[in-house]
C-alpha cells in the first residue's frame, strides 16, 4: 500500500481508502454483518488507514461496526465521517435557510452522536455531507464546526460535495474553511479536473474521491440484463434507459485496455490516482474479495500517459442522475 498527505493535515492515508456505506445496509441490498467486519479487518491488514463513513449509513450502523472493528486493533486509522442537514431537500435548495438545515444546536447534537457512534472523543474527520452554494456568502455551519475543532470535539472539517455542483466548495477552498473536500471524480464525471482539483492542490485541502466507480457501472460487472433488488439505490440511479446507455459507454472503454493485463476496476481506481491534488479514492468495500482487489490497486504501475488521454476522451457530460427517470 502507497501513502498520501491529506493536504495541510499533514496526515498520511492510504491511497485506497474502505467506502462505509454499503455496510450500513441501507440502499444497497442485504449486507450480512460477518462480512462487513471481516472486510474491514482484511483492509487493515491490508494497509487501509483510512476510512470513510456518514451518519446516513444505516442510521450509523456502519459507524458501529466501525467503532467494533477499531476496538480490536492497535493501528493508527483515520476515520472520516458525516453530519447530514436536517430534514429538508436533499441537497438544500438556494431557498433552504441554513439555520435550519445546519442549526448550532442540530450539529452539536448530531456531532454528539457521530461520536457515540464511533465510541470517541474526538473525530478525525468531520464533513458536512451536502451543502448549497447559497450559503457561501456567510458559511456559519463552517464557523460552528470551527468551534468544535476548538473544543477538541473534531481535527479536522470537509464537505462531501453535493452531486450537481461540485464547483460549489471553490471559493470555501480559497477562503481557508475546509481542511478536505470529498469530490464525486471518475472517468465518466471528469468536471473537477477543470477547477475544483487544481485549487484543492494550490490551497493544500486534501482530496477524497468517491464514486470511482460510478455506483458499480465502471467495474465493467453490469449487462443489459442487469436487474436490482427492490429498496436497492441503483435500481432508479439506472432507472429508464440509464443502464443500457452506460453499459454501451464501458464496452467502449474496455476497448482502451485490450490487451492489458488491466481490468475495469483497477482502471477505475488508477485513474482517479492519476490526478496529483487526489490523496485517496473510497470504493465501496462489502467483503474480504472486494477489499483485497481494491487495495492491490495501489501497487500497480501508473497509467501510461497515451492510454491516460483517451479515457479522457470518454468523459460524460450528463450532470448527475437523481432518483430515476
Amino acid at each position: 500500500m502507497r501513502y498520501r498527505t491529506l493536504g495541510r493535515t499533514g496526515l498520511k492515508v492510504s491511497e485506497i481508502g474502505f467506502g462505509a456505506w454499503a455496510i450500513g445496509e441501507s440502499w444497497w441490498g442485504t449486507q450480512p454483518e460477518k462480512d462487513s467486519l471481516d472486510a474491514l479487518h482484511r483492509a487493515l491488514d491490508l494497509g487501509v488507514n483510512f476510512i470513510d463513513t456518514a451518519a446516513g449509513y444505516g442510521n450509523g450502523k456502519s459507524e458501529r461496526l466501525i467503532a467494533r472493528v477499531l476496538k480490536e486493533r492497535r493501528e493508527e486509522v483515520i476515520v472520516a465521517t458525516k453530519t447530514p442537514p436536517a430534514a429538508g431537500p436533499w441537497p438544500p435548495s438556494p431557498y433552504c435557510q441554513m439555520d435550519e438545515r445546519y442549526s448550532e444546536k442540530y450539529i452539536r447534537n448530531n456531532v454528539e452522536e457521530r461520536l457515540r457512534n464511533l465510541d470517541t472523543d474526538c473525530i478525525d474527520i468531520l464533513q458536512l455531507h451536502t451543502w448549497t452554494r447559497a450559503w457561501n456568502r456567510n458559511p456559519k455551519p463552517l464557523d460552528i464546526l470551527k468551534k468544535l475543532q476548538a473544543e477538541g470535539k473534531i481535527k479536522y472539517i470537509g464537505i462531501s460535495t453535493p452531486e450537481h455542483d461540485q464547483n460549489c466548495v471553490i471559493d470555501l477552498m480559497r477562503r481557508g474553511y475546509l481542511d478536505t473536500v470529498q469530490v464525486i471524480y471518475n472517468i465518466f464525471e471528469q468536471e473537477p479536473a477543470a477547477e475544483l482539483l487544481p485549487t484543492a492542490k494550490e490551497h493544500h485541502v486534501g482530496i477524497i474521491v468517491r464514486v470511482a466507480f460510478d455506483e458499480g457501472i465502471l467495474t465493467g460487472k453490469y449487462s443489459l440484463n442487469t436487474k436490482f433488488p427492490k429498496g436497492d439505490f441503483r435500481k432508479n440511479y439506472f432507472a429508464g434507459d440509464r443502464l443500457q446507455r452506460a453499459v454501451r459507454r464501458v464496452e467502449a472503454i474496455k476497448k482502451e485496455i485490450a490487451g492489458t493485463d488491466l481490468t475495469m476496476p483497477q482502471l477505475a481506481l488508477k485513474f482517479t490516482l492519476m490526478h496529483p491534488a487526489v490523496s485517496t479514492v473510497i470504493p465501496g468495500i462489502r467483503n474480504v474479495t472486494q477489499a483485497e482487489a481494491n487495495t492491490a490497486v495501489s501497487e500497480l504501475p501508473d497509467l501510461n500517459e497515451d492510454l491516460l488521454k483517451r479515457l479522457r476522451r470518454h468523459a460524460w457530460l450528463r450532470a448527475f442522475w437523481y432518483a430515476g427517470k
